[in-house]
């Protein structure tokens, strides 16, 4: 059978990528502040910003100087971890442990720093959201130390307890039954949203918070950024995100263990009834978030490590964000980095490694840009064990895009859908046009997509 694509990048689309990949890094701006705005929340494609892989200090500033090279990849949203100042009571020197909400930790910078990275973030055509903690603070919080004791929770001996059900041992149980400690959240998130200008925030755990109080915070933060538009972002699976805590989007980690499931054998219909499971119980206009790793999951291996290599990994990534929207890439997966970060520590990462991964991933975010309906088209799919098949169609079916992921390190053939053989197409990747055959072979972790041209049968 003769060869229907050609594996990867073409050429041409590589070495064109690379070069503006390598291409120093600066404070130029990148667009007009003046005509910013949010995107809509199906458009929304994320970078998570861990300062900690930036510099051991004055991180703010050194995320600032490669904000060309961040922008350049294509995202639209920068999300920045925790920058806030960090307990020393049982500390664990985790960003998540904070000691006071409207205050810049001096690891990181200062606030002058924050709201510049703001303004080159807007500067840039992006948007930036900013981790909040809600749950929990630093047992020797501003709050604890001004005599809040109240606003924690308390065991039957009066004593305050960490988070019930979990080891983080490091930090205090907030009490959402007190209405002062519910007041003056809601004011320190509003501090960021109308003073210093952010997009909106990543709520850390927002299931373990009372979706009530996230109803009346978040009608709150709209408000006070009217007419701007934010960006809620839930640490959660919960339909209550949506459906009363009024965010945007939560988490699809249900999909993300699924899919290394197949990963490891598992059939690749999996993934497809996965996705189905978590889209139908989504409301219209709310999305789950996708993503193959975050600073959570880096703990313990990246996606080179999980996924079998580079090859693997961005098959991975192709099925998992262009099966359903809201792609997530964590800083660092761009270049490859094979090695697990921990987040409580400084990492040192080598923005300079692997240029051609950078190209692979600047050039699928370009198609997904390009291409609305790969990102929010109406989707049909097509079960097979080793391969994950699927279309995405955009309104009135005129744009139509085929998309193939080997899940296997093995080459695999698949029977195309019927009203695709024969088809005249483009590979995307590529650029090539040619007509497909009634099945396709894909080397091992390959990943085709092509768009329909004028349907032409053999």
């Amino acid at each position: 059978m003769k060869k229907l694509f050609s594996t990867g990048i073409g050429m041409t689309c590589l070495m064109a990528l690379l070069m503006a990949s390598c291409q120093p890094t600066g404070s130029k701006g990148g667009g007009d502040k003046a005509t910013y705005q949010l995107p809509e929340v199906e458009d929304v494609i994320m970078y998570q910003v861990n300062p900690r892989v930036f510099a051991p200090e004055k991180s703010l500033q050194a995320v600032a100087s490669r904000i060309d090279s961040i922008a350049d990849l294509g995202v639209n949203v920068m999300w920045v971890m925790p920058i806030y100042p960090i307990g020393t009571e049982k500390t664990k020197n985790s960003p998540y442990s904070i000691s006071d909400y409207t205050a810049v930790a001096p690891e990181f910078g200062t606030i002058d720093d924050f709201k510049a990275l703001v303004d080159s973030c807007h500067a840039h055509g992006m948007s930036i959201i900013l981790d909040w903690v809600a749950n929990h603070t630093a047992w020797d919080s501003k709050w604890m130390k001004e005599g809040h004791k109240d606003w924690y929770t308390q065991d039957s001996t009066g004593a305050v307890i960490f988070p019930p059900g979990t080891d983080w041992t490091d930090v205090a149980d907030l009490n959402y039954d007190n209405a002062d400690m519910r007041a003056a959240m809601r004011e320190a998130m509003l501090f960021w949203i109308k003073d210093v200008g952010i997009d909106g925030f990543r709520c850390d755990v927002a299931d373990q918070v009372p979706a009530d109080f996230w109803h009346g915070a978040i009608d709150s933060l709209r408000k006070a950024a009217a007419p701007r538009r934010i960006l809620m972002l839930a640490e959660g699976a919960n339909v209550d995100n949506f459906t009363v805590g009024g965010f945007d989007m939560n988490y699809a980690w249900g999909f993300m263990h699924d899919m290394r499931e197949v990963w490891k054998g598992e059939s690749a219909r999996l993934a497809f009834e996965s996705d189905s499971t978590e889209y139908s119980q989504l409301p219209k206009g709310k999305v789950k978030m996708r993503f193959t790793t975050n600073h959570d999951e880096s703990t313990k291996a990246t996606p080179f490590g999980m996924f079998g290599g580079d090859r693997g990994a961005m098959a991975a990534w192709v099925g998992t964000v262009f099966l359903h929207g809201g792609p997530l890439v964590y800083g660092s997966q761009e270049v490859g980095y094979e090695q697990p970060i921990n987040f409580f520590h400084y990492v040192p990462v080598n923005w300079m490694a692997k240029p051609e991964i950078r190209a692979e991933y600047k050039q699928l975010i370009a198609l997904l840009k390009a291409h609305p309906a790969l990102l929010k088209g109406d989707l049909s799919t097509y079960p097979d064990n080793d391969v994950m098949a699927f279309t995405k169609s955009g309104a009135g079916k005129q744009d139509k895009f085929l998309v193939l992921v080997n899940v296997r390190n093995a080459a695999k053939t698949i029977t195309l859908p019927t009203d695709w053989a024969g088809a005249a197409v483009e590979d995307l990747m590529t650029g090539n046009q040619q007509k497909l055959e009634t099945t396709a072979t894909l080397q091992p972790y390959e990943y085709r997509i092509v768009s329909l041209k004028n349907p032409v049968r053999q």
